[in-house]
């Protein structure tokens, strides 16, 4: 007799499988006496290899924003109301000016909307980071965040006021924007995040073509659960 499907995914490993999509889980037969200690072992090495990530986001994170408020501190403290420093020509100088804005000083009236912004992203990430097991995923996301709360803290503690804070840009090169070093991180985690889903590779360090084999598994499953039962 077949094993309905609804009652497969209420074991321990149906549980696990649920819970966990990583490339290379091996599924086991439900009435298999090792499979809850199977199933307990695979889990909890999913755990730890998920901690790991986000133990690398965090510290890609931290470094971005360290950097990032290490910079502007230096600069508000040397470079402002003085001259540029040229590092090449007037093709690359740094120089501190105060952005109530976005990039190339758009939108200045809207600071407290890109407030908000920054928060959203933040949250986000967090959120992503629950399901996180690929490498390249972490380090992305870690640039985001970190390139995100750079900003954030300029938007929250500086003048004019909280939350309506301008950031302090000083990297400025020709016919280009002035930028600091959390808009390198935010841009740099971007385009990884961009390559990332373009070659079809998940947070959760499977591949497009994976979750489509398993949906199509799982379907089949429950198709031969149901012919099962209708047999019976």
């Amino acid at each position: 007799m077949g094993v309905p499907y609804a009652r497969r995914r209420t074991t321990p490993l149906g549980v696990a499988e649920s819970i966990i999509s990583t490339p290379g889980f091996q599924k086991a037969p439900a009435a298999d006496s090792a499979a809850p200690a199977d199933s307990a072992e695979t889990a909890g090495e999913q755990v730890a290899r998920r901690r790991r990530r986000i133990g690398v986001l965090l510290s890609v994170a931290l470094l971005a924003y360290l950097l990032d408020l290490g910079s502007k501190l230096l600069v508000v403290a040397r470079l402002e109301y003085h001259e540029p420093i040229r590092i090449a020509g007037d093709w690359v100088m740094l120089q501190a000016i105060r952005n109530p804005g976005a990039a190339f000083g758009m939108g200045a009236a809207m600071t407290i909307v890109f407030t908000v912004i920054a928060t959203t992203v933040v949250v986000v990430i967090c959120r992503l980071a629950r399901k996180l097991y690929s490498l390249p995923w972490a380090i992305a996301l870690g640039l985001l965040l970190g390139g995100a709360f750079g900003n954030l803290t300029d938007r929250i503690f500086r003048s004019p006021s909280t939350f309506r804070g301008a950031v302090v840009d000083f990297i400025s090169v020709k016919h280009f924007a002035v930028f600091n070093l959390a808009d390198s991180a935010i841009v740099c985690g971007g385009i990884l995040v961009v390559l990332l889903s373009f070659l079809g590779t998940n947070p959760d360090g499977t591949t497009m073509r994976e979750h489509t084999d398993r949906s199509d598994a799982d379907a089949a499953e429950a198709n031969s659960a149901e012919d099962g039962d209708g047999k019976d």
